[in-house]
């Protein structure tokens, strides 16, 4: 114990035990840059459907549904679910999603409180081909949260969709998996989210630098070392944790430059070493992350 003994300093926030190589870099990331939650961005979570099997469909049930009623196109959204998240990217696996807000189509009438038949007989009317391909899992969709199920909002209607975010789905945004490995996508698509996982908005940040920073070794690293892991190659991005991650908001010209350089390339290998000069890492700190990343 005496040999291998290190000092370490704990505050009042959460803490942990760390050698003094990972205290130096632990040091400098902090020092250098600003923790998520300090910057001008909203994190917002995916759809909660409730009862996936009804509104998650592929792009077969999607063209069928449109050919029945070209009106369904209107609420038929793309959609990612966390594997399919990548690194910089994504693979969209033909998969769509029944859009359906509480009260709907009434969702914006003020004086409906609460499950209602009069938005029923709408959706009924206006999109009968989606009404019918619900009505089959009525049953399904009738036994999700007793609580809230027919008594706050219809049967039909998805159990959360995001009632004071759902504009921000169609905004460029960094999408994310709650369960993945450090692997964060840009979407210009408008592609709605699953139940687990996240997306990142902002009216003015850089949004492409700051996906190139979050995919970087080193701020998984700092997520997997300094912050909650559940071990093996999945780590755990749940929102008060991951709003702590320090990402400088403004770098040198030069090194922003380098980066968007890199981004257009697509050498997405080579933006860790921009990143490992902006946090003013030494050899030794860099390899001893890149052993411990694998």
């Amino acid at each position: 114990m005496r040999q291998n003994a290190a000092e370490c300093s704990f505050g009042t926030d959460s803490w942990v035990i760390l050698s003094p190589i990972e205290q130096s870099i632990k040091r400098k990331i902090e020092a250098v840059g600003t923790p998520l939650r300090d910057w001008d961005i909203n994190i917002y979570r995916g759809v909660l459907t409730g009862y996936n099997e009804a509104f998650i469909i592929d792009g077969a049930t999607k063209n069928r549904l449109i050919a029945e009623d070209p009106k369904s196109a209107e609420i038929i959204r793309p959609i990612l679910r966390g594997r399919d998240i990548k690194r910089y990217g994504y693979d969209f696996a033909d998969l769509y999603l029944l859009f359906i807000p509480w009260h709907f189509p009434l969702q914006n009438d003020p004086t409906i409180q609460g499950a209602s038949e009069k938005a029923e007989k709408e959706f009924e009317k206006q999109y009968p081909a989606i009404y019918n391909h619900l009505l089959k899992h009525k049953k399904e969709l009738s036994a999700r949260n007793k609580a809230e199920t027919g008594i706050r909002y219809e049967w039909y209607a998805l159990q959360r969709w995001g009632a004071n975010y759902w504009n921000d789905f169609y905004r460029q945004k960094i999408v994310y998996g709650q369960f993945r490995r450090g692997e964060f996508a840009f979407d210009e698509n408008q592609c709605m989210l699953s139940s687990n996982e996240y997306f990142i908005c902002s009216n003015t940040e850089n949004l492409k630098l700051l996906l190139a920073f979050l995919n970087s070794k080193l701020c998984y690293f700092y997520g997997t070392t300094m912050m909650n892991n559940l071990g093996g190659a999945t780590t755990i991005a749940q929102k008060d944790i991951f709003i702590k991650t320090p990402i400088p908001q403004k770098i040198d010209t030069d090194f922003e430059n380098q980066i968007n350089k890199l981004l257009n390339e697509k050498s997405y290998n080579d933006i860790d070493v921009v990143v490992y000069q902006v946090y003013g890492l030494l050899k030794e700190e860099i390899n001893f992350i890149s052993s411990s990343v694998s």
